[in-house]
């Protein structure tokens, strides 16, 4: 019988996210894939600040950026002629101890990835297929087929992180609705002339394309629509839209490593958990690509699932822990296919409405947008991912200011405390601005809670974190309960209502 906890599916950012926390965390697992190696295709690109802190968290944040090339700026154009330049750089300065869109191609990421895995003495099984899966109330029950050979597994859990056409959701049966964009698109990984550090975008109708630094060799990402071609032809080659994209963007493309065309789907799954089945990534939602934003959701599902599992399957919390994972993820899933299906519709549309967007309303909206702060904060939050909240989680309640229940923990940093070095413990911790309450420390210290106390100044004012209040941190660095009051009583009675312990 297989001695492993929880069965991993799939070797994407998703499943080594998972992976390497469930690792940190002291859980047994195996993670397996059907391809021979990591991807050697550059797919997504954009890792936005909250990925990047959820790495801060593992102590290798640092190490990452230094692979990739944070964006410096955004250009849109119309019919050749630039409608707005919007600097990027530190948008988020203040707000994320990375406030940038850093650009890294995913294979490079996944090497990157696997790579910290085998530091943790794991390694992934390539060449590894899920066939079937059957659970009980008790245990799930795999069969495996390795290198062409046959294998049967039980395990604790298992944990869909394969894709778009998950295997595990599947034969889970779980629908997955929503639908497929009309058009082809185009990516290419090619050189271009002159080089570039900005990500471009032309709008039009039928005819969006964009270009990004992919890799530190100079490398461009090129994305765009495929035109409508005959059936029966042969597959589409780079130079079916060579003129096209070098018309568009305005530039010379040399050597192209890499050509692929696909389709965009918007979808997302009737239910992310199924009992002792989670689904992550892709496998419980897929969206257009605006705003970067898949990779980096998938790595959150993984980080919101690792510590909840461990915590169940340590004997630390009630199977309700586990409940919290769908409640929290499905929620913000449904909130950004929805918009990301939206804005890509106006994007392409070649109705009235889109041409009125491209033509009149970003020209004009954008830099005077831009010219505010509020608006640029606003972007940052949106796109970076920091502004996730599970404030309806059964984990959340209280509000404290302007913070409630559910919201990330806001970055604190006055030169020299910084409150984002005690996350990397990974585990409960209660964060204190201010003086601390007798009472609270109390309580605290009788739950095994480790606390950390700040001063209370202009810095933890700016971040929106109040005068003596406090803060129930959860390993993910979001907040459970926000007490104004440090009131007593409030940590014991979220303990007992999920089974929680929160000693290490």
């Amino acid at each position: 019988m297989n001695t492993s906890q929880v069965l991993i599916v799939g070797a994407g950012p998703t499943g080594l996210m998972l992976a390497l926390r469930l690792a940190r965390h002291g859980v047994a697992f195996r993670i397996i894939d059907s391809n021979s190696g990591p991807g050697e295709a550059s797919r997504a690109m954009a890792v936005h600040a909250r990925t990047l802190e959820f790495y801060q968290q593992m102590g290798f944040a640092d190490q990452l950026v230094a692979l990739g090339i944070p964006i410096k700026a955004m250009h849109v154009h119309e019919a050749g002629r630039e409608l707005v330049s919007l600097p990027l750089g530190e948008i988020g300065a203040g707000l994320s101890p990375y406030p940038f869109v850093l650009s890294l191609p995913q294979d490079e990421h996944e090497l990157f990835l696997v790579a910290k895995l085998a530091l943790a003495h794991v390694e992934v099984e390539w060449n590894t297929t899920l066939e079937s899966w059957v659970q009980t109330a008790s245990e799930v029950q795999a069969t495996l087929v390795k290198n062409g050979k046959r294998q049967h597994g039980v395990f604790d859990y298992l944990c869909g992180c394969d894709g778009g056409r998950s295997t595990v959701r599947n034969i889970a049966g779980i629908e997955f609705a929503g639908g497929t964009y009309d058009h082809r698109y185009y990516v290419a990984d090619a050189e271009v002339a002159g080089g570039n550090t900005d990500l471009h975008a032309h709008l039009g109708a039928n005819a969006f394309a964009l270009m990004l630094p992919v890799r530190t060799s100079g490398m461009q990402r090129l994305i765009g629509i495929l035109p409508d071609r005959p059936d029966g032809e042969p597959a589409p080659v780079f130079d079916d839209v060579r003129a096209e994209v070098e018309a568009l963007l305005e530039i010379q493309v040399g050597q192209v490593n890499w050509f692929s065309t696909y389709r965009v789907h918007h979808r997302v799954a009737a239910q992310f958990r199924q009992r002792r089945c989670f689904l992550l990534g892709d496998a419980a939602h897929v969206h257009s690509p605006v705003g970067g934003q898949g990779m980096n959701t998938g790595i959150g599902d993984a980080v919101n699932l690792a510590w909840k599992l461990a915590k169940k399957l340590h004997g630390q919390a009630s199977d309700a822990l586990l409940d919290t994972y769908e409640a929290e993820r499905m929620v913000f899933a449904r909130t950004l296919v929805a918009t990301t299906d939206r804005a890509f519709q106006a994007i392409v549309s070649q109705g009235a409405g889109g041409r009125l967007l491209r033509r009149w309303l970003v020209p004009r909206a954008l830099p005077f947008l831009s010219g505010f702060e509020g608006a640029r904060r606003l972007l940052f939050r949106t796109v970076s991912q920091i502004q996730i909240r599970y404030q309806d989680s059964a984990l959340s309640g209280g509000q404290a200011e302007a913070l409630r229940g559910g919201d990330r923990l806001p970055w604190f940093f006055d030169g020299t405390h910084d409150n984002y070095t005690a996350l990397r413990s990974m585990d409960w911790q209660l964060h204190i601005y201010g003086e601390p309450a007798p009472a609270l420390l109390a309580e605290a210290r009788a739950l095994q809670l480790p606390v950390h106390c700040y001063p209370f100044n202009v810095a933890a004012r700016l971040a929106g974190l109040g005068r003596d209040c406090a803060y129930l941190v959860r390993p993910d660095g979001h907040i459970a309960l926000a007490m104004q009051m440090q009131a007593a009583g409030a940590l014991r009675a979220l303990a007992l209502r999920l089974g929680l312990d929160f000693g290490q």
